[in-house]
């Protein structure tokens, strides 16, 4: 992993030792990586000074009993002004809407992330790496520049953002780094099993029922390289589902054999009409990440894992993208 700026580093801790309060937010559907980093370095900033910390999402349940969760700000309740303010995991595109006034009143705006598709633009300073593997890691990079010490708190933080970004260490991501990163945090009494059951496998009732209708319903296109599964918000309100029950249902569908390209499209209200959040993966040989970009200027992620949401009703989108999405696959698969 290419290391951060060491100018950069600085330049960010200096603005957190002179700030009064500090905003850190992950993006709007925050994940393991974005909630694990966002309590970590919310621990760092602490230990640098005396500002007041923010942190903005909703954990949920998988998440909920991680050190700090409790005093997560639901965005909505975000109202402060503040001196700093970073986004973890994502970029000011898809931030929260009760984040985005207070975040575009913050003097001095930071992103610190591993996407592929985040850039520099639009912030007072860019910590981005895009060899990272989780935004976990990178967090892990400030610790050290910054001389703190590491505990036990700190590791779990990050070892659920790692395990959550590599998929159980499974991921194309994981690396010796990894590794090494992962055994140190083990040193600390991280208790791997427990992690990566909560984190990776183990599921609410809603979610198997959700897993079981989308699978029942999966449509297989491009000669069975290219599958789709849907949810409608009826459904998701009908079994009770939340965000966390939608986790790794797209792998799933993914690791069937032949499969290259799995998507998973979920309706959701939108003011008055509906939306469809596209979660997308490829075994590699389909750069994902610039697909979702083609759909919606603000889609992005990584070549094997990316997202993007599009306006309209599940069966309008759907039934106009798959087409498209079909194409694609083919065309990337004969042009690799």
């Amino acid at each position: 992993m290419s290391p951060l700026d060491v100018q950069d580093v600085q330049r960010l801790r200096q603005a957190l030792q002179a700030a009064g309060r500090v905003l850190l937010t992950g993006p709007v559907d925050i994940d393991g990586d974005s909630v694990g980093a966002c309590l970590a370095l919310a621990r760092l900033v602490e230990a640098l000074g005396p500002a007041r910390v923010d942190v903005a999402g909703l954990p949920g349940g998988r998440y909920a009993d991680l050190p700090g969760a409790d005093r997560m700000l639901d965005p909505i309740a975000v109202a402060a002004s503040y001196d700093v303010a970073v986004v973890l995991d994502g970029d000011c595109r898809r931030l929260a809407p009760g984040v985005q006034s207070a975040w575009s009143a913050c003097p001095f705006r930071v992103v610190v992330d591993h996407h592929q598709s985040t850039t520099p633009d639009g912030y007072e300073l860019a910590l981005i790496n895009h060899e990272a593997g989780s935004t976990c890691q990178m967090v892990e990079e400030l610790r050290r520049a910054w001389g703190l010490p590491m505990d036990p708190v700190f590791a779990r933080l990050v070892y659920v953002g790692i395990v959550y970004d590599t998929g159980g260490f499974c991921h194309a991501n994981t690396n010796a780094e990894t590794f090494r990163l992962a055994a140190d945090l083990l040193e600390q009494g991280v208790d791997h099993t427990a992690i990566v059951v909560r984190t990776i496998w183990e599921r609410r009732r809603q979610g198997v029922l959700l897993l079981g209708r989308v699978l029942e319903g999966a449509s297989w296109h491009a000669g069975g390289r290219l599958v789709v599964g849907t949810l409608s918000v009826e459904l998701m309100e009908e079994i009770g589902a939340e965000l966390m029950d939608l986790d790794r249902i797209v792998d799933v569908l993914l690791y069937v054999e032949g499969v290259q390209v799995a998507v998973l499209a979920v309706e959701r209200r939108r003011n008055a009409g509906r939306e469809v959040k596209l979660s997308l993966r490829s075994r590699g040989e389909v750069d994902v990440c610039q697909l979702a970009w083609r759909l919606d200027e603000n889609g992005g992620g990584h070549r094997r894992a990316a997202g993007v949401v599009l306006p309209g009703r599940l069966q309008d989108v759907v039934g106009g993208l798959t087409p498209v999405l079909e194409d694609a696959v083919v065309c990337a698969l004969a042009n690799p």
